[in-house]
């Protein structure tokens, strides 16, 4: 089997984990914070309820009820698909949150497969090609780009794409736009900030695969630069692109939440900006628990994909075989690989056990 049974089984573990550690994390945080929802809104003066009134609302909702219990009655209902409902309208959040997330899941989709060929862009042209002339300058320039990008604010970005695209150059409508043209300027908002840190590490990888010996002996046999591009750098370069994928997730949430607000876009953005404001936590809780599984599940995948991609993590490795010298009960096979290994600099250590029998 390509995936390992136990393996799979850990990873699973580890993600349910870091799921309870994330909401128990998310409700101290928002138990600390001075206040309460229902206070702030059923307190006002304007609304003219008495202390009595006020003191059965916060009964019937638990706000007076102790930290732990409200810590249980919280997990029970995650763990049932309930997320309870909001302080500020007293709509179920789950339905608030389905209304939400399309809009969210559509923008971090196609921000994320943005960010991505743009990454490639950038890390393809930054490290193929001559390196001198007109093209090495050009590979300079592209190999400061990330850092460029990195450094951008994402509200900055949003007004600055809105101004030149919108106001100055009229190519994109930001006032009653269609659905297609209103996906444009957030997706590049979300895309740009996110491929810097992917195209660094895609950059770093390439050029290392590149400095290999096995891309040497392939040039030397003659291979073109697309050749070797396609069908041996890609291969052992992909592996920490992956890596930062899976870490950059968070990166796309947060991206998302403060693109939504600039554009004024109604997902889970909108809904977090709103729940902050009115001090909503059943919504604000919901929000960082949606957002730690879809990391998880993004991180889970991206380990699951390790062996599909490398054959050398395919071998089932055990801790009681780690170490051991090596064995083999063909002289010329164990020669071969002698020979192999010596031409990188490798000294393979053999049983003697085999080393006699072959003898």
């Amino acid at each position: 089997m390509i995936l390992d049974t136990r393996y799979l089984i850990l990873r699973l573990g580890q993600a349910v984990l870091v799921l309870l550690l994330a909401f128990t994390a998310a409700f101290i945080l928002l138990s600390l914070i001075p206040g309460d929802g229902v206070t702030a809104r059923f307190a006002d003066p304007a609304l003219g309820l008495s202390p009595d009134q006020i003191a059965e609302i916060r009964e019937s909702t638990g706000a007076d009820e102790s930290w732990f219990g409200k810590y249980l009655t919280s997990l029970t209902g995650f763990l049932t698909g309930d997320f309870g409902y909001s302080v500020q309208t007293g709509a179920a959040v789950s339905t608030i949150i389905a209304a939400a997330l399309p809009s969210t899941a559509v923008l971090a989709a196609s921000g994320f497969v943005t960010a991505l060929v743009l990454a490639v862009v950038i890390a393809v042209f930054a490290t193929f090609g001559p390196a001198t002339g007109p093209t090495a300058r050009v590979r300079r320039v592209l190999d400061s780009v990330p850092s460029l990008f990195i450094s951008i604010p994402v509200f900055w970005l949003g007004i600055l794409l809105i101004q030149v695209f919108s106001f100055q150059l009229g190519l994109v409508s930001v006032v009653d736009p269609g659905p297609a043209e209103a996906l444009v300027l957030p997706t590049l908002t979300v895309a740009v900030p996110l491929s810097a840190p992917i195209a660094q590490v895609l950059i770093r990888s390439i050029t290392e695969v590149q400095a290999s010996g096995f891309v040497k002996v392939t040039t030397a046999k003659g291979a073109s630069e697309l050749w070797i591009l396609v069908h041996t750098v890609a291969r052992n370069a992909v592996l920490p692109g992956l890596t930062i994928i899976g870490l950059v997730f968070g990166e796309l949430v947060a991206g998302a939440v403060v693109t939504e607000t600039v554009f004024g876009r109604n997902g889970i953005g909108l809904i977090t900006a709103q729940a902050v404001t009115h001090r909503d936590n059943p919504i604000l809780l919901a929000v960082v628990v949606i957002a730690t599984f879809g990391y998880v599940i993004i991180n889970l995948a991206v380990d699951l994909l390790y062996p599909v991609i490398d054959v050398r993590l395919r071998t089932k490795r055990s801790s009681a075989s780690a170490g051991r010298p090596l064995r083999s009960h063909d002289e010329p096979s164990r020669r071969a690989l002698t020979a192999t290994a010596a031409s990188v600099g490798v000294d393979l250590d053999w049983d003697d056990e085999a080393k006699e029998k072959d003898s």
